[in-house]
């Protein structure tokens, strides 16, 4: 494991942007084989590979590539590692950015799902509120102990989880 981590460090040195948007692509997709395997129960034999690629697609297309280039304007907007500067990216990623990047997700999802605009704010008020329980003290300790370069591979650490979930509402019929 250790091994992984130190080639990892060195891809993310060599190709940051290319490294951080692979990730996000990747771990999208992840989330996506548990919510279909663990959290629908669909076994293998029903697993939508289709619907994998296109929620990877979206990962390598739109998540990691919105969310580094965010990171990085964030950084310099505010600039500092104090509480203070942690507290105010967590507050201007969660309440400027985030209610923003998450309607475009869904609404980017359930565009490829065929899901009226209807459909979609209703899913969006569904995911809102969890999302706003779980991201804000992830963010903070993301913005005050994690470099720049490493902060969208933390987020997507734990969006591990909240992809499962996510692609779980963003898929429910």
């Amino acid at each position: 494991m250790a091994g992984l981590w130190r080639s990892y460090q060195v891809l993310m040195t060599k190709y940051p942007w290319t490294v951080q948007i692979v990730t996000a692509g990747s771990l999208v997709g992840v989330g996506d084989v548990i919510s279909q395997q663990l959290i629908e129960r669909r076994g293998l034999a029903n697993h939508s590979v289709r619907r994998t690629a296109k929620m990877m697609s979206i990962g390598f297309f739109f998540v990691g590539p919105v969310i580094g280039s965010w990171y990085k304007v964030l950084d310099r907007l505010v600039v500092g590692g104090t509480k203070s500067a942690a507290m105010k990216k967590m507050l201007l990623d969660q309440l400027g950015f985030a209610p923003c990047f998450l309607g475009a997700f869904l609404c980017l999802s359930g565009a490829l799902n065929g899901l009226t605009v209807e459909e979609n704010v209703n899913k969006l008020k569904r995911v809102s509120s969890l999302h706003f329980n779980l991201w804000p003290p992830v963010q903070i300790a993301n913005f005050y102990f994690i470099p720049l370069h490493h902060r969208l591979a933390v987020v997507q650490v734990v969006a591990v989880g909240w992809n499962s979930y996510l692609t779980w509402k963003a898929n429910k019929m």
